[in-house]
């Protein structure tokens, strides 16, 4: 079982900040702030997710995650209340979020499933946001020159998603859960998280006035498509999720580990004294 710390983070996100936050740069910070836009919603539903599939299990499969189910739970939960504060922020600047209502509704379909469905979704997800999180881990470069505070929770955040990128895995496979039904379930997101992520993007940028600058599309081909872009990254990772024998443990945590130890005057573990 993966030791989870639930952690405050120390930082201040009730003093507004730039518009262009991310040095500057604004494909990358409507990227980002399109991705904060999904967090408070989904991470509601992977709570409830693995919350629900736990309970499901048997009483001595139940004791064997329980602890990991409680900081995973936990986690998520810091993340969505951290992540409601900065959108709070973004939709003063006159942003709309189009994400997350389209994901409620989804969400909404879910009600009364058996749980190994909402859990193979939340799995799917895990493993998007442990690429974005290996990624952004790998390369700080995509938040040079970002405040320092938001760098800080951007980094913070992925470092946690490292952390906890197996739990609805293993539950959902403790459930009983198949390949064929995750497999099913991990194309269909990697369709409507793709879909989602670039709309919201767009709708940033279209908002800023900044959809068709020369310097957004550069920005754009840099990060997603250059030398160590995000997508070129992660084919092969995203790939290797297709496999019958994939574990999220396959791919290392080693960069996520090491964030947390060089920062640890950026957060505080839930109950120390």
């Amino acid at each position: 079982m993966t030791e989870l710390v639930v952690r405050r983070l120390l930082i201040d996100l009730e003093t507004p900040f730039a518009r262009q936050w991310c040095g500057g740069d604004a494909f990358r910070t409507a990227f980002f702030n399109a991705l904060s836009m999904s967090f408070p919603v989904g991470e509601q539903f992977f709570i409830d997710a693995v919350r629900d599939g736990h309970k499901a299990l048997p009483a001595e499969q139940q004791a064997r995650f329980a602890d990991e189910v409680r900081g995973f739970i936990g986690q998520e939960a810091t993340h969505r209340r951290i992540h409601a504060l900065f959108n709070g922020h973004l939709e003063k600047q006159g942003l709309v979020n189009e994400w997350a209502p389209r994901a409620q509704a989804r969400m909404a379909l879910f009600a009364n499933a058996d749980p190994r469905h909402p859990l193979a979704v939340t799995a799917a997800n895990e493993h998007f946001t442990a690429l974005l999180a290996e990624w952004l881990l790998a390369h700080p470069e995509a938040v040079q020159g970002a405040e320092p505070r938001l760098a800080t929770m951007w980094q913070w955040h992925c470092a946690e998603e490292a952390e906890h990128k197996s739990t609805a895995f293993d539950v959902y496979q403790a459930l009983g859960g198949n390949h064929d039904w995750r497999i099913t379930w991990f194309r269909r997101i990697t369709l409507v998280f793709l879909g989602d992520a670039l709309r919201q993007t767009v709708l940033n940028l279209r908002r800023e006035g900044m959809l068709w600058k020369w310097s957004t599309w550069a920005s754009a081909a840099r990060t997603l498509l250059g030398k160590g872009g995000l997508v070129r990254e992660s084919w092969k990772p995203w790939r290797a999720y297709l496999r019958r024998d994939f574990h999220p443990t396959q791919h290392g945590s080693d960069l996520s580990a090491r964030w947390l130890a060089e920062h640890s005057d950026a957060f505080t573990p839930v109950g120390a004294r």
